[in-house]
């Protein structure tokens, strides 16, 4: 098994959703995260005003920009479609298009039955 974990746009969770839901991944974890990469930040990504002074830099950066994180565990076979497909849906070309982190899972138990294995995420 493999945790995939995408840090994405906030205005691509929706689709990213429905692409994997569609491909028969529904399970997943999602936060709204804030981080950056090498940019300061992005013209036109963040719509509202920052209200903590914390997260803003000088006139046109921020330390921090809104993105959105999601983690699922997929079977070792389907590890290359789901990442594909994450990587199909969120691609604009530009810088922040995000990342996709690929983590091996040892096991999993599903608490109400103590099931393990690939059984709890299928």
């Amino acid at each position: 098994m493999k945790e995939i974990i995408a840090i994405i746009r906030p205005n691509k969770i929706t689709r990213t959703k429905e692409v994997l839901d569609a491909l028969g991944f529904p399970s997943m974890t999602a936060n709204a995260v804030f981080g950056r990469g090498k940019q300061k930040a992005i013209i036109g990504e963040v719509t509202f005003d920052i209200q903590n002074p914390e997260l803003t830099e000088e006139e046109g950066s921020m330390r921090y920009i809104p993105k959105r994180m999601i983690s699922l565990i997929v079977p070792d076979e389907d590890t290359s479609l789901v990442v594909e497909s994450i990587m199909k849906v969120n691609n604009t070309g530009q810088t922040g298009d995000g990342k996709i982190f690929v983590c091996p899972i040892d096991d999993a138990v599903r608490v109400r039955t103590k099931e393990t294995g690939e059984e709890v995420i299928l």
